[in-house]
Order: C-alpha cells, then sequence, then structure tokens
C-alpha cells in the first residue's frame, strides 16, 4: 500500500521524520484491533498505541502534537476521507463587481505565546474542515517538512491529494486558538477553517462588507 507520505511532492516526503512513516505503517498494522474501539474517532498513533483520542480534530491533533513523539494523525475507520476544503476563486475587492468574499487579518504562530506572522485576505470560511496556507507562506512561517503530520486534503469536487498537516495557533482579536493548519501545495488561497472558526464567534455583515470576530 502507497502510504501518505509517498504521495507528497518527493522533495517534501525526503523530510518526512522518519517516525512519522514509522507510526503510519504501525497504525496500518494494528488498525483491525482498534476499529471497534475507536471507529469515528480521531486519534494521534505512535509507539503502537493509541496517544490521544477524541472527536475534535483539531484538540486531538494538538494533544498528540505535544507528546514530541512524531505521531501519525487519523480518523479510524475514515483513513481515505481528506479534510474538505472549499475552493474559492474570488478575492474581496472592493472594485469588484460580483459577490464580496469577507476576508480577514490573521496572525499564524509557530508556537503559543510566541510572536507569528500576520497574513491578509485570510477568507474565513464555514465550508473548510480545516485551516490552510499555500507552502510559500509556511516556509514563510519557518515550517519545516519534518516536523508536519502527512495526510490528505481535497476541494468540494474532486480527488484528494497529499498534504502536511501541523499544529499552529492563530491570534485573532486578543486571543489564541489551537490551528489545525494544512499546506496547500498547488494553490495560493489563505483559508481559516472550522478548526479555528467553531471556537469563537463570528458575524458576516454582509450588507457591511465587513466580518466582526466576537462581536
Amino acid at each position: 500500500m502507497k502510504t501518505i507520505a509517498d504521495q507528497l511532492p518527493p522533495e517534501i516526503a525526503n523530510q518526512i521524520h522518519p517516525d512519522r512513516r514509522k507510526n503510519e505503517a504501525a497504525y496500518w498494522a494494528a488498525r483491525d484491533r482498534l476499529i471497534d474501539q475507536y471507529r469515528g474517532q480521531w486519534i494521534g498513533f505512535a509507539g503502537g498505541k493509541v496517544i490521544a483520542s477524541g472527536s475534535s480534530p483539531v484538540t486531538v491533533f494538538h494533544a498528540a502534537e505535544a507528546t514530541g513523539l512524531h505521531p501519525f494523525f487519523i480518523c479510524v475507520g475514515k483513513e481515505n476521507e481528506p479534510s474538505r476544503i472549499r475552493r474559492l476563486t474570488c478575492p474581496y475587492d472592493a472594485s469588484y463587481a460580483g459577490e464580496a468574499l469577507p476576508v480577514v487579518r490573521v496572525e499564524f504562530r509557530q508556537a503559543s505565546g510566541s510572536a507569528g506572522l500576520i497574513f491578509d485576505r485570510v477568507i474565513p470560511d464555514t465550508g473548510a474542515d480545516a485551516s490552510v496556507l499555500p507552502w510559500a507562506d509556511c516556509q514563510t512561517l519557518k515550517l519545516s517538512p519534518s516536523s508536519g503530520v502527512q495526510g490528505l486534503i481535497s476541494g468540494v469536487v474532486g480527488s484528494s491529494a497529499a498534504t502536511l498537516v501541523f499544529g499552529v495557533w492563530v491570534w485573532l482579536d486578543g486571543r489564541e486558538y489551537p490551528c489545525r493548519l494544512q499546506v496547500d501545495f498547488v494553490g495560493n488561497e489563505r483559508i481559516l477553517g472550522r478548526d479555528v472558526l467553531n471556537q469563537l464567534e463570528i458575524l458576516f455583515r454582509g450588507p457591511a462588507a465587513e466580518v466582526v470576530v466576537n462581536p
């Protein structure tokens, strides 16, 4: 079976931490004995066992990564279902003749409590399972493939593609939120997904063409 890691661009796959590959292989070897107990749950798997589990992928992801064991991260029983990311093509622009697209300025942080980088034109998208940044932005954040977790990503339609997932933090409206950041190796859009949006209140004021966070 071709691993998720092997589906990444070769120059990225070569930098995956070897323990990530080992834990992915070990997961598949143990999967049949895990299915009854963990079906439908997100888990972090390392050292031949489940080290974190639950229904919230962003919570489980951060808990698993905090162990430093380079775990494999997956939803048991739904291993081939990618994180769905809605593909949007219309940038928000005051001169745009079509429907306006709300955007926000978001600070992405590599580590909790540390200053990060502010990106503009980030699309708050309730149709996206997780947040997404282009690979160029991830490189600017100094995210290394060796610390990423292999995963799958897809648009609303079309086939899935391999990605890397990072446990980072988002600073927005004076608060910090855990984020499950996925890399887009092809596109160039910045998306704030439900991994973060479900942690805050957000008001889309269409007639005023503004987004209000925690009104």
